[in-house]
């Protein structure tokens, strides 16, 4: 899917055997084997074998992360251009052999004489060893899984079941009705025959919503988080082309916006805050950076990683307590317009490959931008570890 994605940005701007700065690419679920995932798909992408890759992860904010750095590396003159990728497959984990398994094979490579070889191999060999290990899924300082986390959240902010189905349900319909506009034709690239994103479900209702079972909290009563109005798991690639405007100019390329900056933060998850709501605590600092107001945008991209969690983020911010105590602002950041809210649907409609996210909201946000001609859009994204993501793009 990396070769993909890169190979359709290298046939639609003309980049064959053009050596770019760096391509930044990055996947948080990989074998160890693919050490440098984004060099090796680089060099299968069309592109001059003298661009240099980098391979990231940082959770769910991945590629909007690799979008800063290259931005960055335009910004201050080391590089031209060069592109942001991630790529994520959940149907097709590494499993590794376990701990036990792994150091008696090791110790086998080890040993010199055939025999020793064996000795090791029968040495109190039990069946339990084969028993594989798989990728996690809980946070390690706390056990407990994303879904978990935002449960906790949900009940902390008292975001109500009825409140995350009906923005599962608007992700859907919007994200539908862009597909029938056409929105989508020149950013999709098609793979193995599928032309469209497979969690889409334009005939879903809130009737059915509502008749899913809690998916994390399943004991207490209480639990709102369903598998109707959480993200999925998926694959997906996405990638974008950043450049100078002289470089693009010079090209012939014309410019759909512009990344004017950033912000990431973190938050302390293991002793009390919410787990995703870093970006609460980064978009303030990024509008203070800039002389900014949570309302001076046209569009809001906030990365669906739960519907509950989008509402706790809008919540926070229109908290007084919050901001002031947490943020230290004199005056709450206030509400946003809900209509310029994810025009196009997000995660819960399109799916979450995770390292993907962030490069496929900035090129949606980028033709939106387009689309308008003018404008600024904000993007919001959450991250496993309790770090948020942040970037303001502009026309």
């Amino acid at each position: 899917m990396s070769v993909k994605v890169l190979g359709a940005l290298v046939e639609r701007y003309g980049l064959h055997g053009v050596e770019l700065g760096e391509v930044a690419l990055g996947a948080v679920i990989k074998h160890a084997s693919d050490w440098n995932l984004a060099r090796e798909a680089l060099l299968s992408s069309g592109l001059a074998a003298t661009t240099p890759g980098i391979t990231t992860a940082r959770a769910c904010g991945t590629s909007l992360d690799n979008a800063i750095i290259v931005a960055n590396k335009i910004a201050v003159g080391q590089i031209e251009a060069g592109i942001a990728a991630g790529s994520d497959t959940t149907s097709d984990v590494p499993i590794v052999y376990g701990t036990r398994l792994r150091k008696r094979l090791l110790a086998i490579n080890r040993a010199k004489a055939p025999l020793d070889k064996l000795k090791i191999a029968l040495h109190r060999f039990s069946l339990k060893e084969l028993k594989p290990s798989f990728p996690g899924v809980a946070e390690p300082r706390t056990g407990k899984s994303m879904g978990d986390h935002c449960e906790q959240m949900a009940k902390q902010w008292q975001v109500g079941r009825e409140a995350q189905d009906r923005l599962a349900l608007d992700s859907h319909r919007k994200l539908a009705a862009a597909y029938e506009a056409g929105f989508f034709e020149d950013l999709i690239v098609p793979f193995r025959g599928i032309r469209r994103d497979g969690f889409l479900r334009p005939d879903s209702s809130l009737e059915k919503l509502a008749a899913l079972k809690p998916a994390f909290d399943k004991t207490s009563g209480r639990g709102t988080l369903t598998a109707g109005n959480s993200t999925g798991l998926s694959d997906g690639a996405a990638a974008v082309l950043l450049a100078s405007e002289d470089w693009a100019a010079q090209r012939g390329l014309k410019v759909q916006a512009w990344f004017r900056d950033a912000e990431v933060a973190a938050v302390d998850f293991v002793h009390g805050e919410g787990l995703l709501m870093a970006p609460t605590v980064a978009v303030p600092r990024l509008l203070r950076r800039n002389g900014l107001t949570l309302q001076d945008f046209d569009y809001y991209e906030i990365h669906e990683a739960f519907a509950a969690q989008v509402l706790c983020t809008l919540r926070a911010w229109e908290s007084a307590d919050y901001c002031k105590q947490r943020l230290g602002l004199d005056a709450p950041l206030g509400a946003i317009d809900p209509a310029k809210l994810n025009v196009h649907g997000s995660s819960l409609a399109v799916g979450h490959p995770f390292a993907a996210t962030g490069a496929r909201i900035v090129a949606t946000l980028a033709k939106l931008l387009e689309q308008k001609g003018s404008g600024r859009g904000l993007i919001s994204i959450c991250t496993a570890g309790g770090m948020g993501v942040t970037a303001i793009l502009e026309r």
